[in-house]
């Protein structure tokens, strides 16, 4: 209904996360409200009985509903979601098959009063006068900082080299393209996965723009900070953002760029429904604004490889052989049948003779990281007899081994260190063997082979950040490299099979990814900067590796995937509840060309799974349906909770 005599209507989304009420709900504006109501500003409604908080989607004066409640009160004139966050926000709950208030609660900070009230300090334009540092010495990297330097929306995936060393400055290479975009007039987003890689960006973001210039946008901050931060990019004060998983919302202006580090990190994986992943979300905003989109990494995923393939993104990557010049030398410990006839145990020992040559050769001009996938002492244990799972006797979780000052004691993650002896219930046996070795086992095996050497641990919960230049062996699991400060002489990434065990569909992407991030942290060759990896050398990802060929690797991953019918070549949608509810869903699957389903199979108490896959290109309409069946159990009160998910980042 639309007429003069129509107030004025606020189209709100109550924060209700209720599958069947994911609509806007119409609320009357009072006169007392128009001085300070808009588009994107919080209000408080009346909804079923109950204030809740909401945010104004539309003002106009048009209403379905016979006699509309007026709004309660506007919280705050700041408009924290304009239209187009909106539309993001929607079309990400769309796609992901979640409702609007769960994506709003992963792009809006709660609100903090404080911080509005606060004074607005000045902030300075970024200074972007200096020259690119990083990205022009790639291929068709000019073209694309020249498009962004006039506005263009133009998209790139980025591989540098994985090397301690210019070439592999991924955080010059960001703000190379951030400065273009920049000059240009148009706002930037710079995405990272965690604390460490922010830590980064920001120091040299400092340097090269100025201080106070961008804004980060962390969990960590805390409350004030993060809102305060927020307030900054949606009043216009600030045109630059970096910032973790949460930032991809960022209500900047006119977005000319969003930039994702190391794009297939699973920290971009948002864990709270509807589970969507930055990088998607990311190309989603890239192609809905018109903005510049630059996913890089040193790994490269299959997602990226099938954007690439289809000529949606332009790589910009050096031929392999100059990759290969430029980075450190890699090698596997038992590629070649010489280390086996001078070590005929080096293919199955954990530290073969080659790993004390290359400890050796690069403890004599600096640093050495050893890679160890497990932190501890004896992360896992089995009997020594029958090879059975050592578990609690209590709880049935896995006992580890942890070194203490009266030896190793068998500790339970639940019930605390086991009171007595163990004993195998299978075969009687006492003895126990550690098919994996942790962080703490190893430094004390090198530590006797290298006792004037100093040994630096490092793992998550107990992390080292930085290392000096001075010789040492720095072990640590993946994602917890101390970095060093003029790069480590030489790496040795221990247990390759471990990371490529997991039940994971992504295992060797993922071992990849962690062991290039390694390399990166080495000298260039031409310096002596060597990396070896203990494992099979038939491996692909090992192969992969040896001849820094990340991009390559995706390739193939991505022709696998499309033969096996697996994500990015397929959607995915796993839907888990009672058996009747997933039953019932054969009614909204069925019709969708190309759907196949998988199950329903049981995983605990009347919890069951079903898979569906279907062609990409009828994935709204498989989405869609299960959506509709989510809320209308919602709208009906169904006994049993049901849980939607799409295109998870862990398929196992």
């Amino acid at each position: 209904m639309t007429s003069p005599d129509v107030p004025l209507i606020a189209h709100v989304a109550v924060d209700v996360a209720l599958p069947h009420l994911d609509r806007p709900f119409d609320y009357v504006v009072t006169p007392a409200q128009t001085a300070t109501v808009a588009v994107g500003v919080r209000v408080r409604v009346r909804f079923a009985g109950k204030l809740r908080d909401g945010y104004v989607l539309a003002l106009d004066h048009s209403t379905d509903v016979a006699a509309p409640a007026p709004l309660e009160r506007v919280l705050s004139p700041e408009v924290v979601m304009p239209p187009a966050t909106a539309g993001l926000v929607r079309a990400v709950a769309d796609h992901w098959g979640g409702t609007f208030s769960d994506v709003v609660r992963l792009a809006i900070p709660p609100r903090h009063a404080t911080s509005e009230a606060a004074s607005r300090p000045r902030r300075p334009d970024p200074d972007t006068s200096q020259p690119a540092q990083v990205l022009l010495g790639y291929p068709g990297a000019e073209r694309f900082l020249a498009a962004l330097g006039a506005g263009e929306g133009v998209r790139a995936a980025w591989t540098p080299v994985p090397v301690f060393a210019p070439p592999g400055d991924w955080a010059a290479g960001l703000l190379d393209a951030a400065a273009a975009t920049l000059s240009a007039g148009r706002g930037a987003i710079l995405m990272v996965p965690d604390a460490a890689a922010m830590a980064v960006l920001t120091a040299q973001a400092s340097a090269r723009f100025g201080e106070g210039s961008f804004v980060t946008l962390t969990a960590d901050l805390g409350p004030a900070a993060r809102y305060r931060n927020y307030l900054a990019v949606s009043r216009g004060d600030v045109r630059c953002v970096l910032g973790t998983r949460g930032a991809v919302f960022a209500p900047v202006a006119d977005l000319g760029l969003i930039a994702v580090w190391d794009e297939g990190n699973d920290a971009y994986a948002e864990p709270r429904a509807p589970y969507p992943h930055v990088r998607e979300v990311a190309a989603l905003r890239a192609s809905r604004e018109g903005s510049g989109l630059l996913l890089a990494g040193y790994g490269r995923t299959a997602e990226v490889a099938a954007l690439a393939a289809r000529g949606w993104l332009v790589p910009v990557d050096l031929p392999a052989r100059d990759i290969r010049r430029l980075g450190p030398a890699v090698r596997a410990a038992t590629d070649t049948d010489r280390a086996l006839e001078r070590d005929p145990h080096a293919r199955g020992a954990r530290l073969p003779h080659d790993v004390f040559t290359v400890l050796r050769a690069g403890l004599a001009s600096g640093p050495v990281l050893v890679q160890v996938p497990r932190a501890g002492y004896a992360p896992r244990l089995r009997c020594q007899t029958c090879r059975a799972a050592a578990d609690c006797p209590t709880c049935g979780l896995p006992l580890r081994g942890e070194r203490g000052p009266e030896g190793v004691t068998l500790t339970c993650a639940s019930c605390g260190p086991l009171p007595g002896p163990w004993r195998c219930p299978h075969c009687g046996d006492t003895r126990l063997r550690a098919p994996q070795v942790g962080v703490a086992r190893t430094a004390e095996e090198l530590g006797r082979a290298f006792p004037q050497t100093a040994v630096v641990q490092s793992w998550s919960g107990h992390r080292v950040e930085t290392v000096g230049a001075a010789p040492a062996l720095i072990l640590a699991t993946p994602g917890a490299e101390p970095r060093p400060e003029a790069g480590y002489a030489a790496a040795v990434l221990l247990d390759a099979g471990v990371l490529l065990a997991r039940p994971d569909l992504r295992a060797g992407e993922e071992a990849l990814r962690r062991w290039l991030e390694a390399s990166a942290l080495v000298r260039a060759a031409e310096l002596g900067g060597t990396v070896l990896i203990v494992g099979e050398p038939t491996e692909r990802a090992v192969q992969a590796l040896v001849r820094l060929d990340a991009a390559g690797a995706a390739a193939r991953e991505l022709t696998e995937r499309e033969q096996a019918h697996f994500p990015p070549a397929a959607r995915l949608v796993l839907l888990e509840g009672p058996r009747a509810a997933l039953e019932d869903a054969e009614a909204a699957w069925r019709p969708v060309a190309g759907a196949e389903h998988f199950g329903p199979i049981l995983l605990e108490d009347d919890v069951w799974r079903l898979t569906l896959r279907c062609p990409p290109e009828r994935g709204a309409e498989l989405v869609g349906g299960m959506k509709a069946l989510v809320s209308e159990r919602s709208a009906r009160k169904a006994p049993g909770a049901v849980r939607l998910r799409v295109d998870p980042q862990s398929v196992g």
